[in-house]
């Protein structure tokens, strides 16, 4: 319900902001541009379902054959303690849980293209648990929040746009972010497990809480002394390895069941496609909303209205990060108009200003909130989201103070 209150207003806003631009400041083409930019936004939506396409039939292949030779189940029993607590209402024995696992370790390497065919295995998954098919129910809820708060241990693509800009130390962001997706990633739990009353405290769950978290410690201090080449060196050596040696060790579990590894994988990869097509009109819905409210200008008049709050306020300081504001309040909307954002700002003020690295946090910081939603949910034909927005977007914005005030401890002095 959330999420149509939020496109109807995109298209109102927009209407709106063009009408004033045309009735009082003269401006005759905001109207051409809105449609163009709608036009584009309804092809970009194809063409990215259609991008999607191979890799969700490879990867969805790949699962069954995990599947089928139980190495999903595997996987299900090494996290079982922590998601029976995480996800109550997931059977014990679930080979949900094995995905949901894939899924997020995925995500904390890098690897956008396992992730989201994973991911969208275990919304399926769960929605056959599922008993009110239009509703999403909190174990989907609490994956997709997981997914949205971007949790990502080597921001390795956002190093290589900041080389392209001429950053003199491309990786000088790579501790700041990994804190920044940190905090993110903690709001996102704490929100939904305040919604549906898990317990954070239970024993079990800290202890994995804290195993992260001196995860998370040890990375830093690894890394705190490499080079950039040695980041993207063990980033690239060590995806790699992860995920063919995943592919490999489903096929072996699926040799050792004798199970028909090849038949698996086609009748996975039939699955895969059929989902990709169901993605088609969510995708081309949210897009298209998000296009027309940049193109009217909606996004430069919230920019201009912040920078002037900070004037008002006396927060002289706080006019530093309105430049890289556009970013951060891009991510959650479109992955590929902040990725633009962030990179038009490090090529106008610089890839080793205050403002280029803040907006380097900004992106690294959160993940995409209302794309996944609308791939996510709409792979499963959800349209109740609940309290999936609310909580994507409150890890969003965990996010984003925490990466403002984590660039003015890192690099206050730029």
């Amino acid at each position: 319900m959330l999420l149509n209150y939020i496109w109807i207003a995109f298209f109102l806003l927009a209407f709106v902001i063009a009408l004033v631009k045309l009735l009082f400041l003269g401006d005759a083409n905001v109207f051409s541009s809105i449609v163009q930019a709608l036009f584009d936004a309804s092809a970009s939506g194809f063409t990215i379902a259609l991008g999607l396409t191979g890799v969700l039939s490879l990867w969805m292949g790949v699962m069954k054959i995990g599947e089928r030779g139980g190495a999903t189940r595997f996987l299900s029993r090494l996290i079982a303690p922590l998601f029976r607590r995480l996800f109550p209402g997931l059977p014990r024995d679930s080979p949900v849980h094995g995905t949901i696992a894939m899924n997020l370790a995925a995500n904390m390497l890098g690897l956008d293209n396992a992730a989201t065919p994973v991911g969208l295995k275990a919304m399926q998954q769960m929605q056959e648990l599922n008993p009110d098919k239009t509703r999403a129910s909190n174990a989907q809820i609490m994956l997709l929040v997981l997914n949205t708060s971007g949790l990502t241990l080597v921001p390795v693509s956002i190093m290589v746009y900041r080389a392209g800009c001429g950053a003199e130390n491309p990786a000088d962001v790579f501790l700041p972010i990994l804190l920044a997706t940190y905090f993110s990633t903690m709001a996102g739990l704490v929100a939904v497990a305040i919604y549906q009353r898990i317990n954070l405290f239970h024993p079990v769950v800290l202890a994995y809480l804290a195993a992260g978290a001196l995860l998370v410690a040890g990375a830093l201090w690894y890394f705190s002394g490499a080079s950039r080449e040695e980041v993207e060196t063990l980033s690239s050596v060590t995806s790699g390895l992860l995920l063919f040696s995943v592919i490999v060790g489903f096929i072996i579990a699926g040799l050792r069941r004798r199970v028909n590894v090849y038949d698996a994988f086609i009748e996975g990869a039939r699955e895969g496609f059929s989902v990709a097509v169901k993605i088609i009109p969510y995708l081309v819905a949210i897009l298209a909303g998000v296009a027309v409210f940049r193109a009217a200008g909606c996004m430069e008049i919230i920019e201009t209205g912040l920078a002037r709050a900070c004037e008002l306020a006396g927060w002289e300081t706080g006019t530093d990060i309105i430049p890289a504001l556009p970013t951060a309040l891009m991510k959650p909307l479109s992955g590929s108009g902040a990725r633009g954002l962030m990179i038009d700002v490090m090529n106008a003020r610089g890839a080793d200003s205050f403002v280029g690295r803040l907006a380097s946090l900004f992106q690294g910081a959160t993940d995409t909130t209302f794309y996944i939603i609308a791939v996510y949910f709409g792979a499963v034909n959800i349209k109740n989201t609940r309290h999936a927005i609310p909580c994507g977007l409150l890890a969003d914005l965990a996010g984003i103070i925490a990466a403002i005030f984590i660039a003015y401890l890192f690099f206050r002095d730029a």
